[in-house]
């Protein structure tokens, strides 16, 4: 509830962007589910920019037209991926698991910049 309530205040005065760090870290993944779910609406609805910094590949995915990854200090981009597929995004769709997979084989090596296209 508090993360709501916090949302909630952030978007009360119809930001034209809105910085969240990590907004749904703390939450049990069925809330945090719902979360994304609504976030995304609000997002779609309202049309603002959201920069938001989370440590989980999966759910940029599903929320970001575009996701950067950085490498472990000092940070460098390993890769800025746009993504373009249609909307409801599902975190069954064959595209979100490649890249999650791809890009977690990467932050493990740290070495090579993605290359995806």
């Amino acid at each position: 509830m508090a993360q709501r309530v916090a949302l909630a205040r952030a978007l009360i005065n119809s930001p034209r962007l809105l910085i969240l760090d990590e907004p749904l870290g703390k939450l049990d993944s069925l809330t945090r589910f719902a979360m994304q779910t609504e976030l995304f609406r609000i997002w779609k609805s309202q049309g603002f920019t959201a920069l938001m910094v989370t440590h989980d590949v999966e759910e940029a995915l599903l929320l970001a037209s575009r996701v950067l990854v950085f490498s472990p200090r000092p940070a460098r981009i390993l890769a800025d991926i746009h993504v373009d597929w249609p909307e409801p995004r599902h975190r069954e769709n064959p595209r979100l698991q490649e890249l999650r997979a791809h890009i977690l084989e990467q932050l493990e090596t740290g070495i090579s910049p993605l290359s995806l296209a």
